[in-house]
């Protein structure tokens, strides 16, 4: 079995816990640990889990809402952490005592119960990468911050069961919003963030029968709002609006299955 909880999701901090297998064969992958130790022990006791039950952290890229506790929580409970080469750079290659992985586009990760696939993403970080995750049944694809979905980008995600698809803002809400105008620019730039019709065009051609869940992620408090990226993915995928998920800041998502 395959499933996932986003333990937050926003510019206050990333976290989302992907669990795969049964019984005693369980594998549990931290996808970034933007959360503080505090806040994340709290959420991951709210998931009936431990900062000690996690089996592997990946860090998409270096910016502050995606690193959080990865370090601590590395080194308190002897975690092994992947990210690229370039995201270990843009943290300032920290020393992470022996538990530093190196992850690349298009190179499979073996964790046990669970297969992960780093690709690339155009971001504006040294080397981003997101994934796809799978128990050789079902797959799960993340796809937050980056500024478009390119080619190589789509044909990772093809095929999932689920997916965790950035909605990050409404390009209405942002350019009347207050945000100065070069933050504006890179928001909505090319490397910057996916806007709710741009999120949308991707779920409609990544769209097909076996597609379960696609949670709306990493919104923006300022120019977003869950009613607007709700709409937009209903729209195209022929659903209602209160079928779409949405993970927020506070308290992410419950339990989905892939």
């Amino acid at each position: 079995m395959l499933r996932f909880k986003s333990l937050g999701s926003g510019s206050a901090g990333n976290a989302t816990v992907v669990e795969a297998g049964s019984g005693v064969v369980v594998t549990r992958l931290l996808v970034d640990c933007g959360l503080g130790i505090r806040q994340l022990e709290t959420r991951l006791a709210a998931a009936g889990l431990q900062t000690s039950d996690i089996d592997a952290i990946f860090i998409t890229h270096e910016h502050s809402d995606h690193i959080g506790s990865a370090r601590t929580v590395a080194l308190k409970h002897r975690v092994p952490v992947w990210m690229s080469e370039g995201t270990y750079a843009g943290i300032g290659a920290p020393d992470l005592d022996g538990l530093l992985r190196v992850a690349q586009d298009g190179i499979a990760i073996d964790l046990g119960a669970l297969q992960v696939m780093p690709f690339t993403v155009p971001h504006d970080a040294r080397e981003p990468l997101q994934m796809t995750c799978t128990d050789g049944d079902r797959r799960l694809g993340v796809l937050t911050d980056l500024g478009h979905a390119t080619n190589h980008v789509m044909s990772h995600l093809a095929g999932c069961h689920a997916l965790v698809l950035e909605c990050n803002h409404d390009a209405d809400l942002l350019a009347g919003g207050g945000y100065p105008w070069f933050l504006k620019q890179r928001v909505a730039g090319l490397h910057g963030h996916l806007e709710n019709s741009a999120a949308a065009a991707i779920a409609q051609l990544l769209n097909h029968p076996a597609l379960n869940h696609v949670v709306a992620a990493h919104l923006s408090e300022n120019n977003n709002r869950p009613d607007l990226a709700r709409a937009a993915l209903a729209g195209v995928l022929g659903r209602n609006a209160d079928e779409i998920c949405v993970a927020f800041q506070k308290d992410g998502t419950a339990w989905l299955n892939a």
